[in-house]
């Protein structure tokens, strides 16, 4: 299938990424599949029949906000869509959100382990309601991580709670709902609409298990990701398609699906 969108990979400016790639992989413990480059991404996309992919950042520092927001500026194209990532210690937070607005990105993305803070702690209230206000997307790295002890960062229980005090916050949950907490997604996360991609996920869960997850959701909240390079595009794609989802749903998993929710933040 052409015109696929992933909704979920990483890549860095050609400087830094032999240096991220190894410090990730050594702090994961996991081989990275491509090199991190924005052309090895693209050269990836080329094999899988892949038209568009969110390239998601993640700000480590509040002073990362400014690099990743010029960096991703360079990198948007027909084909790119890169989110900047705000830092919740950035006493300035607010006002980035508004920047990246103004500059006509579609949203940003946040990571509870990488970022050190809990999904529904007070200090990021006021960044869901700026969000909600801006109507951005939030990518928000949701469940366990690979890298990091076993705290309940962003739990199931967790996106409730604050998905119920942000009705309106265009939150995308990660990696199947909740990474590695999935009977907690296939429980009380799965069947609302909540938007959800599956990256990260179809390699680490039972195979019947996650198509149940899937077909017990909304059919328009599914969401095609890969995490690359932390995953290979072409295997992700394969173990979806594996899933006999039906011609109708994987279109708009792979596809459609994207395409409603990005043309939403326009």
């Amino acid at each position: 299938m052409k015109g696929i969108i992933d909704f979920h990979t990483h890549a860095f400016p050609d400087s830094l990424a032999g240096k991220a790639i190894k410090a990730l992989e050594d702090e994961g413990g996991i081989p990275a599949r491509l090199d991190g480059r924005l052309t090895s991404l693209i050269s990836s996309m080329d094999a899988c029949g892949i038209e568009k992919s969110v390239v998601c950042s993640i700000a480590t520092k509040p002073s990362h906000f400014e690099p990743i927001f010029e960096w991703s500026r360079k990198i948007r194209s027909e084909r790119i869509i890169p989110l900047p990532s705000v830092h919740p210690d950035d006493p300035e937070a607010s006002e980035r959100i508004g920047m990246i607005k103004k500059e006509g990105f579609a949203g940003f993305k946040m990571h509870p382990y990488y970022q050190d803070f809990f999904l529904d702690e007070q200090r990021m209230l006021k960044l869901y309601e700026k969000a909600s206000r801006e109507n951005l997307l939030l990518v928000m790295h949701t469940g366990f991580d690979f890298a990091f002890e076993r705290i309940r960062k962003a739990d199931p229980e967790k996106i409730l709670k604050i998905t119920g005090q942000f009705p309106s916050l265009k939150l995308v949950l990660t990696h199947l709902g909740a990474w590695e907490d999935w009977d907690g997604v296939e429980k009380i996360i799965a069947g609302k609409k909540l938007y959800m991609e599956i990256s990260f996920s179809l390699e680490f869960i039972d195979k019947q298990k996650a198509r149940a997850i899937i077909l017990k959701h909304p059919e328009k909240y599914v969401l095609f990701g890969t995490d690359s390079p932390w995953t290979a595009q072409e295997k992700t794609l394969e173990l979806l398609k594996s899933m006999s989802l039906g011609e109708r749903l994987e279109k708009l998993i792979l596809r459609d699906n994207a395409l409603s929710l990005l043309g939403s933040v326009e």
